[in-house]
């Protein structure tokens, strides 16, 4: 089975192609066009420019992904794309391509949420694929905490009240003044920086419960400007104070995650934990996540950098599984930017 996805939904135009044979899932090819530099003036995603630019972008990163993966578009068996959550616009985009090449094609469409691709992206390369497991999430817009017990079955064990983890990087970096998008900025210039030297809250970090708050963290970097430079303006702070608020902040999102994500393997019985987002990149977060499970004996699965943010083969891989069970989707199915997790309104 040939499988082709497509994503759209923030500031990535990316096409994928999935095959599975008797030897395993095999990623032909993944192709993604990011739209940074476009959007790195403006200090984070503007979404008419993001819609515009996959418009635009769509028909070479289709033919690349293709050229790349050695396929005609007639050898695809099922077409997949990304119909939320995400901006509106630029959802439209990818998800109206994929329907039309599904009709021109004669071939099946399965509409897939962004949020389950991201969750089962570390598995696209793993040997064996989808084990049952536990989930961690965490992106720019979302930090969610899930048991997974196989392909669509899915219970929200946590999530977000306010800020996600991701948000709450980007929206430091942007106090900070750093360049768009903030989270690899602050992970480059905590590698140099002192994770002790300020005593930054870990929000919800002991409470029972699996859910996650942020925002207080960015309100205490808030509150520490002042104190560091009369001005309150982060140019003037020196290099190495600079180096160690992120540090600072680095070492609080992180050890909040981490505990979760331990506390959600007691609750659970998994012995298996994944992490994914375009957070799981962080090189102190994978450090000490591998550490905690390597104390406890948990596997952990861990998309590749290059699966990490926005990308297809996620998309494709979701669509994978779906299509084994001939779960397919009518093709006036509509995108929606807020869309939910299946599982997403059940608590355990």
């Amino acid at each position: 089975m040939l499988v082709l996805g497509v994503e759209s939904s923030c500031d990535e135009t990316a096409v994928s192609l999935l095959e599975e044979t008797p030897q395993g899932v095999q990623l032909l090819s993944s192709v993604i066009s990011t739209q940074i530099p476009l959007h790195r003036m403006y200090g984070g995603v503007i979404p008419e420019l993001a819609s515009r630019n996959h418009s635009a972008n769509i028909p070479a990163v289709l033919a690349e992904a293709l050229q790349k993966a050695g396929r005609d578009i007639a050898e695809v068996d099922v077409f997949a794309s990304t119909a939320g959550p995400g901006l509106v616009a630029a959802l439209l985009v990818g998800n109206t391509a994929a329907k039309a090449l599904a009709l021109a094609a004669g071939k099946p469409f399965i509409a897939v949420n962004h949020l389950e691709g991201h969750m089962l992206s570390p598995f696209v390369l793993r040997p064996g694929g989808l084990v049952p497991h536990l989930a961690l999430v965490v992106s720019g817009g979302h930090s969610l905490v899930v048991d997974v017990q196989g392909a669509g079955r899915y219970t929200l064990l946590g999530r977000s009240r306010d800020d996600a983890a991701g948000e709450a990087f980007d929206k430091v970096a942007k106090m900070l003044d750093l360049p768009y998008p903030g989270g690899p900025e602050i992970d480059k210039l905590a590698e140099q920086g002192d994770p002790e030297r300020f005593d930054f809250p870990r929000p919800m970090m002991h409470e029972p419960h699996l859910d996650f708050s942020f925002s207080g963290l960015k309100t205490a970097v808030l509150y520490a400007l002042p104190k560091l430079v009369a001005s309150g303006n982060p140019h003037d702070l020196d290099h190495q104070t600079l180096c160690d608020l992120c540090a600072g902040v680095r070492a609080a999102i992180v050890e909040v995650l981490v505990q979760k994500a331990m506390r959600g393997l007691r609750k659970t019985g998994h012995r298996v934990l994944a992490v994914s987002g375009g957070v799981s990149c962080n090189g102190e977060l994978r450090r000490r996540m591998q550490e905690a499970c390597d104390r406890r004996r948990i596997e952990l699965v861990l998309p590749p950098n290059s699966l990490t943010t926005d990308n297809a083969a996620m998309i494709a891989y979701a669509g994978l599984l779906r299509a084994r069970a001939r779960d397919f989707s009518p093709l006036d199915t509509p995108v929606d930017p807020n869309l939910k997790l299946a599982g997403a309104a059940t608590r355990a």
